[in-house]
C-alpha cells in the first residue's frame, strides 16, 4: 500500500490526545507531515506545556501510525508552542506576557498562595516560561514560599524593576521592597496603585504565563484586576467545607460579571491521610468542589490532600513541585497546570498585534 498524506491524516484522526480529548488532526497538532517512500516524519505541536507527558504522546502517535500496512520508519517530534489569548474586552495585553492566570479565593486560609506558587512552578516544570506576581499587598507570602530574602529588585534604567528569580520562574512582590515586619497601612487607592506598578513596571521576560496570586475576597484589588489588567482566565481555590464554598461561589460570580473566563476549580485539603497510621478522613467534608463545578458547568481541575509536607515545603522556600518533583502531590499540581493551560489553549487567540494601526489623514 502506498503511503500518502491523506492516509496519515486519516489515521491520526483516530488518535486521541488523552489530555485534550481531541484527535491530532482536528486539534491541529500534527504538522510538517513528510513522506519518503514508506518512511514518515511529522511534528506534533501542542498548545500547552506538557514536558512530563511528551514521551507518552510520542509513543501514542507512533503506535497509531504503525497500524498502517507497509509503513516504514516513523519519526515523531513532540513540542509545545504557547501563544497569546484574548483577555477582557477593551483591555490590551501586557508587553512580553502572553497569558495571565488569576488565582483567587473567596476567603483566606484555603491554601490559595500555596496553590499559586505550585501552579507556577508546575507550569515551568512542564516547559513554559512563567512569572508569579504576589498581589497581596497587605500580606505578601510569596517571598518566603520562594525562598527569596534579603535582596531587592534591580533597576537597569531607573524606571522599571527586574523580576526576582527563584526555581526557574520570575517573581515580583511588595515583600521584596519592604522589611518583613513592616505593615502596609494603606487605603484602597494606594493598594491598587501599588498593584499596577508591580505589574506594569516589572520588566517581565517573554512570559508564556503570569500567575497572579490574589488576596482573598472581592474588593479593590480584584476590581482593579478585572477592569485594568488583561486576565486570560481565573482559577478558584476552595476547600470542601460549606462555609468556604459559599465564599468561593461569590468569587466565581465576580469573575463572571466582569467577563473573565473561569478555567476551573481547585479543591484544596480535600482529604487527610494520617502520617502515622495511614487512615484517610474527609475532615472538611467531601465532594464540595465537584458539586460547585457541576452547578456552574466548569471544570474541577484537581483535588489536593491536606498534607503536612505541602505546608512545611512551602514554609521552607521549596514548594512541593521543587522539593518532591516525583511525588503524587507534585503530579497533581502538574495535572492541574496542564488542564488550566489546555483551557487557555482552547480560548480565542489575541490578534491585536497582527494588524497595523490605521490612521486617517486629510491630504
Amino acid at each position: 500500500m502506498a503511503i500518502s498524506e491523506f492516509l496519515i491524516q486519516s489515521t491520526l484522526k483516530l488518535c486521541i490526545d488523552p489530555n485534550t480529548d481531541k484527535d491530532f488532526i482536528s486539534g491541529k497538532y500534527a504538522r510538517n507531515i513528510k513522506i519518503n517512500g514508506n518512511d514518515v516524519s511529522l511534528d506534533i505541536v501542542l498548545g500547552y506545556p506538557a514536558k512530563s507527558v511528551m514521551s507518552d504522546i510520542q509513543t501514542l502517535v507512533i503506535q497509531t501510525l504503525k497500524t498502517i500496512d507497509g509503513i516504514g520508519n516513523i519519526s515523531v517530534n513532540v513540542s509545545s508552542k504557547i501563544v497569546a489569548h484574548k483577555a477582557q474586552q477593551g483591555v490590551t495585553l501586557l508587553p512580553n506576557v502572553k497569558n495571565i492566570i488569576a488565582v483567587a479565593s473567596g476567603k483566606g486560609g484555603v491554601g490559595k498562595s500555596t496553590t499559586s506558587v505550585n501552579l507556577a512552578l508546575a507550569l515551568a516544570a512542564e516547559g513554559a516560561t512563567v512569572g508569579l506576581l504576589d498581589a497581596d499587598i497587605y500580606g505578601p507570602s510569596q517571598p518566603q514560599m520562594l525562598g527569596i530574602s534579603g535582596g531587592r529588585p534591580e533597576s537597569k534604567d531607573g524606571k522599571s524593576m527586574e523580576p526576582m528569580q527563584a526555581h526557574g520562574i520570575q517573581a515580583m512582590s511588595i515583600g521584596f521592597l519592604i522589611d518583613t515586619d513592616t505593615p502596609m497601612v494603606w487605603r484602597g487607592p494606594m493598594v491598587t496603585g501599588a498593584l499596577e506598578q508591580l505589574l506594569r513596571e516589572t520588566n517581565w521576560h517573554d512570559l508564556d504565563y503570569l500567575v497572579i496570586d490574589l488576596p482573598p475576597g472581592t474588593g479593590d484589588i480584584q476590581l482593579t484586576l478585572a477592569q485594568k489588567i488583561p486576565v486570560t482566565g481565573a482559577i478558584i481555590v476552595t476547600t470542601p467545607q460549606d462555609i468556604a464554598l459559599l465564599d468561593a461561589r461569590k468569587g466565581l460570580k465576580m469573575f463572571e460579571k466582569v467577563n473573565i473566563p473561569i478555567l476551573g476549580i481547585v479543591e484544596n485539603m480535600s482529604t487527610h491521610i494520617c502520617s502515622n497510621c495511614g487512615h484517610e478522613e474527609h475532615i472538611f467534608g467531601t465532594g464540595g468542589g465537584a458539586l460547585m463545578a457541576k452547578d456552574y458547568n466548569i471544570d474541577l481541575l484537581g483535588s489536593l490532600p491536606l498534607d503536612i509536607n505541602i505546608r512545611t515545603q512551602a514554609d521552607s522556600g521549596k514548594p512541593t513541585v521543587i522539593a518532591a518533583p516525583d511525588s503524587k502531590v507534585a503530579d497533581i499540581y502538574k495535572e492541574i497546570a496542564r488542564k488550566a493551560a489546555i483551557k487557555i489553549a482552547n480560548a480565542s487567540l489575541d490578534y491585536s498585534g497582527k494588524f497595523p494601526n490605521i490612521v486617517i489623514q486629510n491630504t
